[in-house]
């Protein structure tokens, strides 16, 4: 039987998601080094490493990276060849060529600065809609949405479902959902949360639904029996 998708969360929906789930934020989330920082850089980096890669991996190459480059002018001055070999073992090694493009355009371009605009963002190669928005909210702290893994399958099962309505589910949808629900304040918070959330409770396989603050409002709760 065809399901329609649900319509965006109502605001008082909104209000109750946000408010909970930064009260779990408060309670749960990890101190992780690239959350001490506001530098638009350094957030670039950790987004970068963080694509398709553990966050335990991530944390001793991370700060490596930045003391060998601790700013994009030192990074673009670098060759190509010391920056793969840099990279490794993280492996998934377009990524370190991406992040030397886009240190050598911002230095050329914007004086060794990372803009804070969108559509300036995008422009660069190996910047898409989910590191722009991640740099925005997280260096600049404006209101941007954010959509990588974790947080689409967070707002499927809250704000959609499962089943049928999933195939109508589009990423599209997703995107708009995450707009709808950043707060104008503490974006940094939220945004933090929502990714911290899905990689420690609403996770892939198991979601830990006994511990979560959704149930009551969870669209995918209970979660289907097990053979």
């Amino acid at each position: 039987m065809w399901m329609s998708v649900p319509p965006l969360p109502s605001p008082a929906a909104r209000r109750r998601f946000r408010r909970l789930l930064l009260a779990w934020y408060g309670a749960h989330g990890r101190d992780l080094p690239w959350r001490r920082t506001d530098d638009p850089y350094h957030i670039l980096v950790s987004e970068v490493m963080l694509q398709q890669t553990q966050v335990d991996r991530v944390l001793p190459k991370y700060h490596e990276w930045l003391e060998e480059y601790p700013s994009l002018e030192a990074l673009a001055s670098a060759s190509e060849a010391e920056v793969a070999e840099r990279w490794r073992p993280l492996g998934y090694n377009i990524r370190p060529r991406r992040l030397h493009a886009i240190a050598r355009e911002a230095v050329t371009r914007y004086g060794g600065q990372l803009p804070s605009d969108e559509e300036t963002l995008l422009s660069f190669k190996g910047i898409g809609a989910y590191t722009a928005g991640a740099i925005r909210s997280f260096a600049f702290r404006e209101r941007a949405a954010i959509l990588d893994t974790n947080v689409a399958r967070v707002l499927f099962r809250v704000f959609v479902g499962r089943g049928e309505a999933k195939a109508h589910a589009t990423r599209r949808q997703l995107w708009t959902i995450s707009g709808a629900l950043v707060p104008r304040k503490h974006v940094f918070d939220f945004n933090q949360a929502l990714m911290d959330f899905g990689a420690l409770v609403c996770v892939a396989r198991k979601p830990k639904c006994l511990v979560c603050p959704m149930t009551k409002m969870c669209r995918s709760y209970p979660p289907p029996a097990r053979p």
